[in-house]
């Protein structure tokens, strides 16, 4: 287990926007390692000063996020390469848990929003052809 945790990776940490298998990490060694604790608490002293970083600023703000709006575009893959890339890294390699998130509620409404659109247009064909059916079959 390792035990070296990085400041900005503690400050990530408070801020929860760590992948998952890193949070699980920090709380195993949390258990382990009372300097580890110390340590958060002095940055929860730092941060409560009004002592931020220029990292704890950027992930507070999640300025690295792409937009919803861009995430939507990336779900119906209509943006350019170069988007496109950094996209599927800041989900697939940064873990961002705001943007996965997001991603996946986009993904659920446009399924919900296809399986409406299938349904009408089959309530659409029957209606249509109501007509051409006999009676006597």
């Amino acid at each position: 287990m390792e035990s070296n945790f990085s400041t900005a990776e503690l400050e990530a940490y408070l801020d929860e926007a760590l992948p998952p298998e890193r949070m699980a990490s920090i709380e195993a060694a949390l258990r382990d390692k009372p300097e580890l604790t110390k340590s958060l608490t002095s940055i929860v002293g730092r941060l409560d000063a009004g002592v931020h970083s220029l990292g704890a600023v950027w992930r507070k703000h999640r300025l690295s996020c792409p937009s919803r709006e861009q995430l939507g575009s990336y779900l119906l893959k209509i943006l350019d390469t170069e988007q496109s890339g950094y996209i599927k890294f800041h989900l697939e390699v940064v873990g961002c848990r705001y943007c996965n998130a997001s991603l996946s509620d986009l993904h659920e409404m446009h399924a919900a929003e296809e399986a409406e659109k299938s349904e009408s247009r089959r309530a659409k064909y029957f209606q249509s052809s109501a007509g051409y059916l006999s009676k006597d079959d």
